[in-house]
């Protein structure tokens, strides 16, 4: 799907166009058409957008629309124009939004961002590669053990570790093994949504609380009534919106945005994050009474570079997963599976998936040797200008040492235009910098 494609869908031909003039301006990739019949055959599908925004129609066309949009399950959210009549589409009001027209800047950014937010959720939720903790190690036999421990007491869990060492895999497995396990699961990136829209997407909103608020919306907490919580990221969650999630977590009841009535809160509370909260508390930038309320039962995730024995079990279980899922089939050597523990994996088991569901792709049905790995993931490679050194799964220092290829101060024979080289570095750099941060 394209990350940027948006469908304006309108008969009237001026307005079509100035509004696909405003997305295009705005950095976003229109495709206007009068009525869903005409849409370009290299994107038919609703799937293909982000979004679609739907203005004037006949009735005829309106049921051409709906009957092309409801057959795609993964269809996009709808932003509707002042003109796009009365009907009842019957979808989940979060796909439905009103945007005024003449289009207003901020309206459309504001609405966008919302609907990137709650793609990025659905992303993240097909993309799950395990069911549970993997591994034999000593690290992660302990963590499973204290997850065994607390899933049946309702005491909040914080977990800890770096980015990518499946902590939201261990909330999970928190969630499957308690009473709460018939209940609702419900996911929240704090660090992935814009701070000005946590407290609706936590809370929810009554119609009409703020521009493009077109009906009551339920929030997280409402969702995972019942069931468990999980908030990722919770270092990275604003000040304001600490003290609005301690007074929930103090009063159990909480208001949705717009309204003052208290709707009562039965949710696990299971929290992550891979900063140090009590260098935060320092920094004044988390609260004290806060961490002291989430931090009741703390299990650290060990980084992949901790636990490399792990590192076949993880693989087999990824391309496993990968298999069922009809996303691939591909298999690695146990050289070059020996080959990927001299890797510091900043990434952890998340770059891992990556990179097998990567081979998955360049490999369909074969086996991946060291040959076939990515340079970066070979010790006797070096991609790009600055180099990772081998680390050793015993070794004390796990940071990457970078070092300068030799091939940078050596002047050739025939000279180099120094722009050039200048900006291959900086290419690479960025290129580096994607791959270390998985996209």
């Amino acid at each position: 799907m394209s990350e940027s494609r948006i469908l304006v869908l309108d008969s009237n031909d001026q307005r079509r166009q100035q509004v696909a003039t405003i997305l295009d301006f705005i950095d976003f990739s229109p495709v206007p058409v009068a009525d869903s019949k005409t849409v370009p055959d290299g994107a038919a599908r609703p799937r293909d957008y982000i979004a679609c925004v739907v203005g004037q129609q006949s009735r005829a066309q309106y049921d051409d629309f709906l009957h092309w949009i409801r057959n795609d399950p993964q269809h996009p959210p709808l932003l509707l124009l002042p003109e796009h009549g009365d009907e009842k589409y019957g979808f989940d009001p979060a796909d439905v939004w009103a945007i005024e027209y003449p289009v207003k800047y901020q309206q459309i950014t504001d609405i966008l961002r919302r609907v990137n937010v709650r793609r990025l959720d659905q992303d993240e939720e097909t993309r799950k590669v395990s069911a549970g903790p993997t591994g034999n190690s000593v690290h992660m036999r302990k963590v499973r053990k204290m997850i065994e421990q607390v899933a049946d007491f309702d005491a909040t869990v914080l977990l800890l570790g770096e980015s990518g060492t499946g902590k939201e895999v261990a909330a999970r497995r928190i969630h499957e093994l308690s009473s709460r396990e018939g209940k609702p699961f419900v996911a929240v990136n704090c660090g992935a949504i814009p701070s000005e829209l946590l407290e609706s997407e936590l809370f929810g909103h009554e119609k009409g609380a703020f521009t493009g608020a077109i009906t009551a919306r339920k929030g997280r907490f409402e969702l995972a009534e019942g069931g468990t919580l999980f908030l990722d990221e919770i270092g990275d969650m604003s000040l304001p919106m600490q003290v609005k999630l301690l007074r929930v977590l103090q009063e159990r009841s909480y208001e949705r945005v717009g309204s003052n009535k208290s709707l009562p809160c039965n949710v696990r509370i299971i929290t992550a994050t891979h900063r140090n909260l009590e260098d935060r508390i320092v920094s004044g930038h988390f609260r004290e009474d806060l961490f002291y309320r989430l931090n009741v039962f703390p299990i650290e995730l060990p980084p992949l570079r901790d636990r490399l024995e792990d590192l076949p079990l993880l693989v087999d279980e990824i391309a496993s997963s990968l298999r069922e899922q009809c996303r691939g089939d591909v298999s690695f050597t146990p050289v070059a599976i020996n080959m990927m523990r001299s890797y510091p994996w900043p990434g952890n088991v998340r770059e891992l998936a990556n990179l097998v569901e990567r081979m998955a792709v360049l490999r369909p049905g074969g086996e991946v040797d060291v040959d076939e790995l990515p340079g970066r993931y070979r010790s006797d490679s070096l991609e790009g200008p600055l180099a990772v050194q081998p680390v050793t799964s015993g070794a004390e220092d796990r940071e990457p040492t970078p070092r300068f290829a030799p091939s940078l101060a050596t002047l050739p024979p025939e000279g180099l235009d120094l722009k050039e080289r200048i900006a291959e570095i900086e290419i690479s750099l960025i290129q580096q910098a994607l791959d270390q941060a998985n996209g």
